[in-house]
């Protein structure tokens, strides 16, 4: 299955089947022509079933509008009959914030809330709940904000508390396949593969994996989807956990953030671009990144004896937010390629860190750069410290020097190293030396 095009509308509907989640989507092709169903599983599925088998407490967190509440309800209400409470009902949230011990004592288990962050003080009460009467799988909580950043919740929960991260759809998910490309990167299985599917590269960063904004007929309808959404976000999350007044300031800051995706953030630049002090504009990146609109990838520092770049990388959390933001549709990432290799790196970065979420291997992403220029897009580590590295090229053409960072890292580690891969805009696996191969963007759902 392709991506959901923007001529076609569609709704939201799910259901178990055979102890695996799916969501069903309705799409109408034209007026009056009838209907057809498309099916997408969620990949984290099986990893929260695990998770609620042996865990007294689960919270998924993740952006708003990526189907969490969807999942949840559907996973446990018909799987465990478990009740549903949502903290976005003004009556349910001013019984929750006026006693949560007594509002979470009078509920039945097993136990969903949804928006839980906005009443932090539920943790303690769970945690009350959960020592005095520990069962696996009691409480399901939900979030768009991240709550171990949250005052009072750190730890809470330490230990009785399962998180895991529901991302926007993936490029698997939406090709209704369950694809572990961080397995086959650490296994160097792209040996064994041939060419792979055609793609329409321009289409896919900018529709991004947003389940409501994807299905939007015309890119007008998509952009106001989008723009209504980080008013939400700002006006009303960012609020609840924060109490920020500065709106205006938030969103313009969202929008210039943007334009640094896939970049090592100079905080003091954009400091002096937005005219905003430094200290505060620390706390609104971070507010930012508490709500999942922004993340960071770590700088890999090893002990190589060279002079390393520090500091993280800055992405926006979806393709398609940062390309709407950027005010970038498919003709513009045709002619300007430099944009359209920034939103890829935004692109495959995250779509990695979707596939950590359900990967049969454990690993930790990071990018890597020297001080003399030599860098690495992505490194995912185990904990054993075995590294398999990434970098991403747009062109649709590999040549000798787009390894040069990835043979010189395989050099200094000798054999933690264990593979490197070119991600580019072709559609031939290409090995290039031992361990070391070009491999088309669409492996990634291949």
């Amino acid at each position: 299955m392709g991506i959901l095009r923007p001529e076609c509308t569609s709704f939201v509907t799910p259901h178990i089947m055979s102890s695996e989640f799916y969501i069903k989507i309705q799409v109408e092709i034209l007026p009056f022509s009838g209907k057809y169903f498309t099916i997408i599983r969620r990949n984290i599925t099986q990893e929260l079933l695990e998770a609620l088998a042996d865990s007294p407490v689960l919270f998924l967190r993740g952006a708003r509008q990526v189907g969490k509440s969807t999942l949840v309800k559907n996973l446990l209400a018909d799987t465990f009959e478990a009740k549903y409470v949502t903290l976005d009902n003004a009556t349910v949230l001013a019984l929750a914030g006026g006693d949560p011990t007594a509002f979470i004592a009078g509920q039945p288990r097993p136990l969903i809330i949804n928006e839980v962050q906005r009443v932090p003080e539920l943790l303690l009460a769970i945690k009350e709940a959960v020592n005095t009467d520990r069962k696996p799988g009691d409480f399901l909580l939900t979030g768009s904000a991240n709550l171990l950043t949250l005052p009072l919740v750190s730890d809470s929960l330490a230990g009785r508390m399962e998180i895991q991260t529901l991302w926007p759809l993936s490029q698997a998910e939406i090709h209704e396949r369950k694809t572990d490309f961080v397995q086959a990167l650490f296994d160097k299985a792209f040996a064994r593969q041939g060419a792979a599917e055609e793609y329409d590269l321009p289409d896919i960063l900018i529709a991004g994996g947003y389940p409501e904004a994807m299905t939007r007929k015309t890119h007008k309808r998509r952009s106001a989807w989008f723009d209504s959404y980080l008013t939400t976000i700002v006006e009303r999350d960012i609020r609840d956990i924060a109490r920020v007044q500065e709106t205006a300031t938030m969103l313009r800051l969202v929008r210039l953030l943007a334009t640094r995706t896939s970049s090592q953030l100079n905080q003091s630049e954009v400091s002096r671009t937005m005219q905003v002090p430094n200290a505060t504009l620390g706390r609104y990146m971070d507010l930012l990144e508490k709500v999942f609109l922004i993340h960071f990838l770590p700088a890999w520092a090893p002990n190589l004896g060279k002079r390393l770049v520090k500091s993280p990388k800055l992405y926006m959390v979806d393709s398609g937010l940062a390309a709407h933001l950027i005010g970038a549709d498919a003709d513009r990432l045709v002619s300007t390629p430099e944009l359209a290799g920034q939103l890829l790196e935004t692109f495959v970065v995250n779509e990695i860190l979707k596939h950590l979420t359900w990967s049969n291997v454990s690993a930790t992403p990071y990018h890597f750069r020297t001080h003399a220029g030599l860098e690495v897009d992505l490194i995912l580590e185990k904990p054993s410290g075995e590294i398999a590295c990434i970098e991403i090229k747009h062109s649709a053409q590999v040549a000798p020097k787009h390894f040069r960072g990835l043979k010189a890292l395989k050099e200094d580690i000798g054999d933690k190293f264990q593979s490197g891969v070119v991600l580019y805009g072709g559609t031939e696996v290409v090995p290039f030396g031992e361990d070391m191969f070009a491999v088309p963007i669409s492996a990634l759902w291949g």
